[in-house]
């Protein structure tokens, strides 16, 4: 007989069950990682009462919409369009709570921490501007992915309805979520431009605008879609335009999310690190895409011109509020200045890195004409053009940069109203020569008297004279464009010297 065999203790391959401590720990972790602010807001905007009535509009609409249109196509013979029309109902029913209703809600949100003053309550749980902002943003969202189910199937029922493709609602779907978040930022954003109470009225009633204008383009390009079908989707021009509004719409929802953290940080914090690394992504992605789309059109001229002109009525725009910070909010000016302090706040660094930007981008804009295809025989105005309206902005921020920072009035000298000095300056350049070539008896668009006009000495800069059918000639002359360059930095120059003094006041003991 053999030996019987001895067993050893083995232990068990199995993994022990998960405790209830440990399950716990778990789920705390993942709790700290997530913003605490998301589940509040969420929690707080189910309970209120324009969720749930804008939730049953919407869902009692749609629910009529889909009893009529399987009424019609029953009794239709030939329903084959029937499904676009339908789709563009529910997509507005749709679009006028995502487009206004969550905007404004976010925006008032927001806005309420402020006038409530419990922001400060907000700031010290540790959280920070930035995460409080995206933590607002995120429970939006949210609600407005919450919406967006409750129509996802009358827009699929729509679908099977024939007269839509599928890649056409994906494609309109897409744009409505981006111009969703973008618009949800836009309204963050102006919840924290106003401090005083007549300044969050201005903001409100401009902010409703805003957003009217924002749902009725919405709504409208949906529409515009729509009519086209799928030969828009197989347009050249299509993909252009859409590839180009999705970097708009993103770029620039960056550029507000971080301009709304840097607004709500405190004054001792490198607030103006965000919005200026936001800013210049913008301007290399904008530079990138509108080389892309230049080389893809086969060196058209006409892309290279379309992306200076509106680049840089973009970069004015932006580098206003950038070059406009307040003196003294960053360490005091060095002998041996870096390049990357133009991150740091301060109007100095923020006028030299809206000054440095303008003159790159005319710079690359202006190389790249110089290699496109000679289409047509007007191409050195449009040239000089490229040159002048950077040269505009730089001359008109630097006159109000001057007036209002030489000034020893605190309220002249204030961000707000160098702003108001810019767009006065801006509209008093515009309007009075032309009123003083007329009272010469010389023409309105007169090139020397309009030589300074940003509107006027713009469009003579990029006009030709056509002789004959061969003879072109530009209306103005290399010379003056030289002037107005030279005026230009000289009055860059004149402001900077202004803002470095102030500066250096500031910071004097």
């Amino acid at each position: 007989m053999s030996a019987p065999v001895e067993t050893a203790d083995v232990a068990p391959s199995v993994a022990p069950p998960v405790t209830r401590g440990a399950a716990e720990s778990r789920w705390e972790k993942w709790s700290d990682r997530l913003n605490p602010l998301v589940v509040k807001e969420i929690r707080q905007g189910l309970r209120t009462r324009v969720f749930w009535v804008c939730f049953g509009l919407m869902l009692m609409a749609c629910t009529l919409l889909a009893f009529v249109a399987y009424v019609h196509s029953r009794d239709a013979v030939d329903f084959s369009r029937a499904g676009r029309d339908y789709f563009l109902a529910f997509f507005c029913c749709l679009g006028v709570v995502h487009f206004f209703v969550i905007p404004y809600s976010a925006y008032r949100s927001l806005a309420r921490e402020r006038e409530d003053e419990t922001w400060v309550l907000l700031v010290l749980t540790g959280l920070g501007a930035r995460r409080i902002i995206r933590g607002k943003v995120t429970s939006f969202l949210v609600q407005a992915a919450l919406y967006a189910s409750a129509v996802g199937p009358f827009l699929l029922f729509s679908y099977y309805l024939n007269g839509i493709s599928l890649p056409l609602v994906l494609v309109m779907l897409g744009l409505g979520g981006t111009w969703l978040v973008f618009l949800t930022l836009v309204a963050v954003c102006s919840a924290t431009l106003a401090d005083g109470r007549m300044g969050r009225a201005l903001v409100h009633f401009v902010l409703l605008g805003v957003l009217m204008l924002g749902l009725g383009y919405g709504i409208g390009i949906a529409v515009a879609l729509g009519s086209e079908g799928d030969r828009g989707l197989r347009d050249t021009d299509f993909a252009y335009a859409v590839s180009i509004g999705l970097g708009l719409m993103l770029t620039n929802g960056w550029l507000l999310f971080e301009t709304a953290a840097a607004r709500l940080s405190l004054p001792t914090e490198n607030y103006s690190r965000g919005p200026r690394i936001a800013w210049v992504a913008q301007w290399l992605l904008g530079l990138v895409l509108g080389m892309g789309v230049w080389w893809a059109s086969g060196y058209n001229h006409k892309a290279a011109e379309a992306f200076a002109i509106v680049g840089t009525l973009q970069l004015t725009f932006v580098g206003l509020f950038v070059a406009t910070d307040a003196d003294g909010q960053a360490r005091p000016l060095r002998a041996a200045t870096r390049w990357w302090t133009l991150l740091r706040p301060g109007a100095v660094r923020g006028f030299r890195l809206t000054v440095l930007l303008l003159a790159l981008w005319a710079g690359a804009w202006f190389a790249l004409e110089l290699f496109s295809t000679d289409a047509y025989s007007d191409r050195p105005a449009m040239r000089m053009a490229t040159v002048a309206l950077p040269a505009y902005a730089i001359l008109y921020l630097s006159v109000a940069l001057l007036l209002g920072r030489m000034s020893h009035s605190t309220w002249a000298a204030s961000p707000a109203a160098v702003r108001v000095l810019f767009v006065l300056s801006v509209i008093l350049g515009s309007a009075l020569p032309p009123l003083f070539a007329l009272m010469l008896r010389l023409d309105g668009d007169d090139g020397l008297v309009n030589l300074l006009n940003p509107l006027v000495g713009t469009v003579n800069f990029g006009s030709s004279e056509y002789y004959s059918a061969s003879v072109v000639d530009t209306k103005m002359t290399w010379g003056l464009l030289a002037f107005v360059v030279c005026l230009a930095l000289l009055a860059a120059f004149a402001a900077d010297r202004v803002l470095v003094d102030r500066e250096r006041r500031a910071h004097k003991p």
